[in-house]
C-alpha cells in the first residue's frame, strides 16, 4: 500500500485527460485484441493534431493506479508538442514525472508509452487504431515451478501419513521462494528455526534444515520485519480446537501471511504459489473464518489491509459500494480469486 507516493497519487487522480476523443486523429490501444480485452491491462490513447503538433490526448485505461498515472504522465509529456517530438518519449520519462515508479510497478510506464507510440503511428498513417504489443508481464507470472529443484526434492520425498498433498504443495511453494531470497529461509517466512524443523517434521519428514542449506543464496537485503498489528489481526482468526489448540499449519500460515505481506507485488507470487487461486485455497483450510469475512473475493492483501485500517478506525475507501468505485481493479481480480 505505501508503493503510492504522492506524486503518483497526484497524477492517478488527473482527470484532466481522462476520457474519449470524437474523431481522433490517431489511436493507439495496448491490450484490447481478440481475447483480451476485460482480461488483462489495457490501454487506448487518442489524439487530435493540427499542424503536426499534438493538440489533444484522451486515454482510457482498464489496469491499476499505477498505470492511470503513467498514461497522465505520457499524455502531459505529449499534448503540446510535435509529433516528431512526442514520438522521443521513453519510459523512462514518465518515470522522472512520477518521481520514480516502484521497481515492479517499471512496465506500466512502458505500456502507457507504447500506447502514445502506437497512437502517433496512427496519425501518421491513416488514423486507424494501431495495435502495440502487451508484453508479458512477469508481475503475474509465479516466481516457482514445479521444475525448481528445492520444490522438487521436498514433493518428491516420502509424504507421511495424513499430510494433505495441498499443504505439501503449499509449504514446498512456501520454503522454494524463501530459500531464493536467504539463507535463512524461515526469517524470510516470518518462522522460528523450531517452526520450521516442525514444518518439516509434519510434511517432508525425510529433508531437514541442513538438507535446505544446498539451495541457499546470499540475502540481497534483510527480511521485513513483522507488523505487529497485521499479526494480531491474523490472529484473531485461528480456529480453535476444544481444548484451545490450534493446528500447525494455521499457526505458520499466520506468521507466513504477515511476513509475506510486507513484500511488494502480489501475495500469491510472494509465497511462490503456482497460481492466484491457490491463496484462497490455502486461507480457506487453515482460516476458514478469515475467509468467510472475505465474502466478496477481494485481493487478500488489500483485504488484510483494509481490515487493519477499519479497526482502527480508518478507511482505505474511495466509496461504500465496490462496483462503482475507481479502484475496483486494484481490490478485485475477477475470476481468479483474491491475491
Amino acid at each position: 500500500m505505501n508503493l503510492y507516493t504522492d506524486t503518483i497519487r497526484k497524477w492517478a487522480a488527473d482527470e484532466r485527460r481522462v476520457g474519449t476523443l470524437a474523431d481522433a486523429d490517431g489511436t493507439g490501444e495496448v491490450g484490447l485484441g481478440e481475447g483480451e480485452a476485460g482480461k488483462r491491462l489495457a490501454i487506448r490513447m487518442a489524439l487530435r493534431v493540427r499542424d503536426d503538433h499534438i493538440e489533444t490526448v484522451r486515454f482510457q485505461v482498464f489496469g491499476c493506479g499505477f498505470t492511470i498515472a503513467a498514461c497522465a504522465a505520457a499524455a502531459e509529456l505529449s499534448e503540446g508538442h510535435s509529433l516528431s517530438e512526442a514520438s522521443r518519449i521513453v519510459p523512462s520519462w514518465v518515470d522522472a514525472v512520477l518521481d520514480g515508479l516502484p521497481p515492479e510497478r517499471d512496465y506500466c510506464a512502458e505500456l502507457a508509452v507504447e500506447a502514445l507510440q502506437a497512437a502517433i503511428a496512427s496519425a501518421r498513417i491513416d488514423r486507424r487504431p494501431v495495435a502495440a504489443t502487451l508484453r508479458v508481464n512477469e508481475d503475474h507470472l509465479p516466481r516457482v515451478t514445479a521444475a525448481n529443484p528445492l520444490y522438487r526434492l521436498l514433493i518428491d520425498s516420502p509424504a507421511p501419513s495424513g499430510a494433505p498433498p495441498k499443504d505439501r504443495h503449499l509449504f514446498a511453494c512456501l520454503l522454494a521462494v524463501a530459500a531464493s531470497e536467504s539463507p535463512a529461509p524461515a526469517d524470510c517466512l516470518g518462522l522460528s528455526a523450531g517452526d520450521l524443523t516442525d514444518l518439516l517434521h509434519c510434511y517432508f519428514p525425510a529433508v531437514t534444515a541442513v538438507h535446505l542449506q544446498s539451495f541457499r543464496e546470499p540475502a540481497a537485503t534483510p527480511s521485513p520485519p513483522l507488523n505487529p498489528d497485521l499479526l494480531k489481526l491474523l490472529f484473531s482468526y485461528l480456529p480453535r480446537r476444544g481444548d484451545g489448540s490450534t493446528s500447525l499449519a494455521a499457526l505458520c500460515l499466520v506468521r507466513i501471511l504477515t511476513a509475506r505481506s510486507a513484500l511488494p507485488g502480489h501475495l500469491w507470487r510472494a509465497m511462490g504459489l503456482f497460481e492466484r487461486q491457490e491463496l484462497t485455497g490455502a486461507i480457506c483450510r487453515h482460516l476458514p473464518a478469515l475467509a468467510e469475512v472475505n465474502s466478496q473475493g477481494m485481493r487478500w492483501k488489500r483485504f488484510f489491509f483494509k481490515q487493519l485500517c477499519e479497526r482502527q478506525g480508518g478507511t482505505l475507501c474511495k466509496t461504500p459500494d465496490c462496483g462503482v468505485c475507481s479502484d475496483y481493479a486494484r481490490c478485485f481480480e475477477q475470476g481468479e480469486g483474491g491475491g
